[in-house]
């Protein structure tokens, strides 16, 4: 073979190897609005605890939150189940990526024994993706919702759960075990789907929340900024799930690289520009928009809750009794 004119070695990323220190994308420096707070303090020690004598996963951790050391100092966090690995491999996401362990079916109980001795008023619960199981673990998805809300009857249950792959049996066990708010992540706009979620399928998701809406749910999204989209995109994005899906509740945040393994940083997205994006979601007619710097989909969960009150209370109202007088 002829002797190539120009070689595009040193234009390849290769993140794994050490040898190879120039050909690493380097993760942008973050400017002062995205400062977090650094976790501790006796609130974070005392829920720290808790998990690591529970054995449970939190999205805090393995996700690298960088509101952890906030949110744990105010006694909120985000429980993980059905293990720490997922079997897919999220361009933006620092979850582990494999073959998940055997499913543990006691899961459900230490977690509900758990949120128990947290006296929390409301809890965010999620999960890795479990692609290699039938019903992408809706089961324990059920069991853990009718658990805790046994043992913690005055605590409201938030689930941010996977699209376990369009299987609609799967979801309803979820829906049927009646969460107060169903979460499931856009992530992104339609565009960026391939780079960003590979293994999801824009529409699906949308169906998903739609169907949540159908059946008289508290639905909620979020989306990441600053991975490459348009502001014009994250608006018809707006457009395109209120109107097909009445979504009630959107977060909007910054995009943080986790590693250099990881998607780059496209733009770090000014807090006005995230007031805009708040303003313009109110005026599309969702009921509550998160949208700043360091929001993610579970910050200040439990202040979005207090908001939706009035319509949770319609939700779970019993229905009147009809009078034959």
């Amino acid at each position: 073979m002829d002797r190539p004119v120009l070689s595009l070695t040193g234009m390849v990323l290769n993140n794994q190897s050490p040898d190879h220190g120039n050909e690493h994308l380097a993760v942008k420096r973050k400017p002062e609005w995205l400062r977090a707070k650094v976790p501790g303090g006796p609130g974070y020690n005392r829920l720290r605890k808790i998990m690591d004598e529970h054995k449970l996963h939190t999205v805090c951790q393995e996700a690298g939150c960088p509101n952890m050391g906030e949110c744990w100092a105010r006694g909120v966090a985000t429980i993980m189940i059905l293990g720490d690995t997922c079997t897919r491999a999220c361009g933006f996401c620092n979850v582990k990526t494999g073959r998940p362990g055997k499913v543990d079916a006691d899961e459900p109980r230490r977690v509900a024994e758990s949120l128990a001795l947290m006296g929390l008023k409301h809890v965010v619960i999620t999960s890795v993706n479990r692609d290699e199981l039938p019903d992408g673990g809706a089961a324990i998805w059920a069991e853990t919702i009718r658990l805790s809300k046994q043992s913690c009857p005055r605590m409201s249950i938030e689930v941010l759960i996977p699209d376990f792959e369009g299987n609609w049996g799967a979801l309803q066990q979820v829906i049927d075990a009646r969460p107060e708010i169903i979460n499931h992540n856009l992530e992104t706009v339609r565009r960026m789907y391939p780079a960003v979620r590979p293994s999801a399928k824009f529409d699906r998701s949308v169906e998903l929340l739609r169907r949540v809406k159908e059946q008289k749910g508290v639905a909620k999204t979020g989306i990441m900024v600053g991975i490459g989209e348009r502001d014009d995109e994250v608006l018809a994005l707006m457009d395109e799930v209120h109107a097909s899906s009445g979504c009630d509740v959107l977060t909007i945040g910054q995009y943080l690289q986790p590693t250099r393994n990881h998607l780059p940083i496209e733009r770090w997205v000014t807090p006005a520009q995230f007031d805009s994006f708040k303003r313009e979601g109110l005026a599309r007619g969702f009921k509550v928009v998160e949208s700043g710097p360091l929001v993610r989909s579970s910050y200040h969960a439990d202040h979005q809750a207090d908001s939706l009150t009035d319509i949770l209370a319609k939700r779970v109202a019993p229905a009147p009794v009809a009078s034959h007088t």
